[in-house]
């Protein structure tokens, strides 16, 4: 498993790309809709093949037939930093290893771009959503080799949870990454990132 992106949800997307742009002074670009969940995002591209999406519900596209990912249907409030994800090229393997909580595959596209998604019944992931959803591409392009570079890098991921040595014991079987870090503490997310205007931050 390897650290893929992180995910910035809204009640809309304008009010998701607003926060991001306002916090790390750079502008997003658009990104697309995803059939299955009926959501749509925007996209930056950032140093390190890693990418941040601002996502929302989109308001113009039916209601899925299953919850939809990132716990979005019972999102509310102000935007904030509530997933990250992370690439595998075994995404049935590690599932096995990880559990079933972590969900089953869910075949995905947007334009060329294909991917599988492991997604729960429920929509929630583990550990309050604190837990990596996991991604396997199916192509051979990447979103973030796609995106335009603003100078900004993500120095650190810094994932809280009461529960966090479970949480990290869990995942570090599978994965290492020195930007990453584990604190006990309330449920939740945070970021630290380089950026052309100097050290900026999405934190609750």
């Amino acid at each position: 498993m390897r650290f893929d992106h992180v995910a910035i949800s809204g009640e809309t997307l304008q009010s998701a790309q607003a926060y991001v742009e306002d916090a790390l002074g750079v502008p997003l670009q658009p990104g697309g809709e995803h059939d299955v969940f009926h959501t749509h995002n925007m996209l930056l591209g950032l140093e390190d093949g890693l990418y941040l999406e601002a996502i929302s519900i989109n308001p113009n596209a039916p209601g899925p037939a299953r919850p939809r990912w990132f716990d979005l249907d019972h999102f509310s409030g102000t935007p904030r930093l509530t997933n990250w994800i992370c690439a595998t090229d075994d995404l049935p393997g590690d599932l096995t290893d990880l559990g079933a909580a972590f969900g089953t595959p869910v075949s995905l596209k947007r334009g060329d771009l294909r991917w599988r998604m492991a997604v729960p019944q429920s929509g929630r992931l583990p550990f309050e959503n604190c837990a990596p959803a996991l991604i396997q591409w199916d192509s051979d392009d990447h979103p973030a080799r796609r995106l335009t570079q603003r100078g900004v890098r993500l120095l650190r991921l810094t994932v809280s949870h009461p529960d966090v040595t479970a949480l990290q014991d869990t995942l570090t079987r599978n994965l290492v990454d020195d930007r990453i870090a584990f604190e006990q503490g309330t449920a939740g997310l945070s970021a630290e990132f380089h950026t052309p205007h100097g050290r900026r931050s999405l934190a609750p």
